[in-house]
């Protein structure tokens, strides 16, 4: 038995095609929205894996610049500074600065 397309009603034909292109739209949408889904997640992996590495390095530079002003408290000079005029201001001596 042969399927005579011209024996359908256009109505049916009608139809059946717009169910057609409901299918492709729906394809379509489900497809865009998966590649958003995918580039926002990528997106949020990125900014996680930047941000991590800017906290990792503030938190570095930190704990260098603690170990540093430690060390240096710790640093005796072999002798005192002597007091230089300055040229701008007259007698004042020049002090060394330390954390007590």
């Amino acid at each position: 038995m042969e399927f005579d397309l011209s024996a359908v009603e256009t109505a049916t034909l009608v139809f059946i095609g717009t169910l057609v292109f409901a299918l492709v739209l729906v394809v379509f949408v489900a497809a865009a929205a998966f590649a958003a889904l995918i580039l926002v997640g990528v997106g949020r992996l990125a900014w996680l894996i930047v941000a991590g590495t800017l906290v990792g390095m503030v938190h570095g530079i930190n704990d260098l610049w603690d170990r540093l002003v430690h060390h240096a408290s710790t640093v005796e000079l072999p002798g005192d500074f002597q007091g230089q005029p300055s040229p701008s201001t007259g007698t004042y001596p020049r002090v060394a600065l330390r954390d007590s």
